[in-house]
């Protein structure tokens, strides 16, 4: 287990989180993403590098991905990145459906 300090990409996104209503099940879902990579950066499920869309490496320049899955088949991406030497820090990029995640991430079936 690895603790982390968990942020949003981007102020935008975290706006948008701070939109959605507190009785919204995906909110709910989320914020107990957030305590579990507070608890274990780890926690979700590493993407392989050769799936990345492309406009993440761009925007981003990541070496990382992760996919936590929430409720209602929706997706939480985040990318694991350090702030310091010591401190592991999550940062959330997107939330989205399922159909979405598999748009993004090129699944074809």
């Amino acid at each position: 287990m690895k603790p982390s300090k968990v942020k949003f990409i981007s102020q935008k996104l975290e706006k948008e989180f701070n939109k959605l209503d507190e009785s919204d099940p995906i909110k709910k879902a989320i914020k107990r993403a957030i305590r579990d990579l507070e608890t274990d950066a780890f926690f979700g499920i590493q993407i392989p590098k050769r799936i990345f869309p492309k406009q993440y490496i761009q925007k981003y320049n990541l070496n990382n991905l992760w996919k936590y899955d929430l409720p209602q088949a929706w997706r939480l991406i985040y990318t694991i990145t350090r702030e310091n030497e010591v401190e592991i820090v999550c940062a959330i990029l997107n939330w989205f459906p399922h159909k979405n995640y598999e748009r993004k991430f090129n699944y074809f079936f």
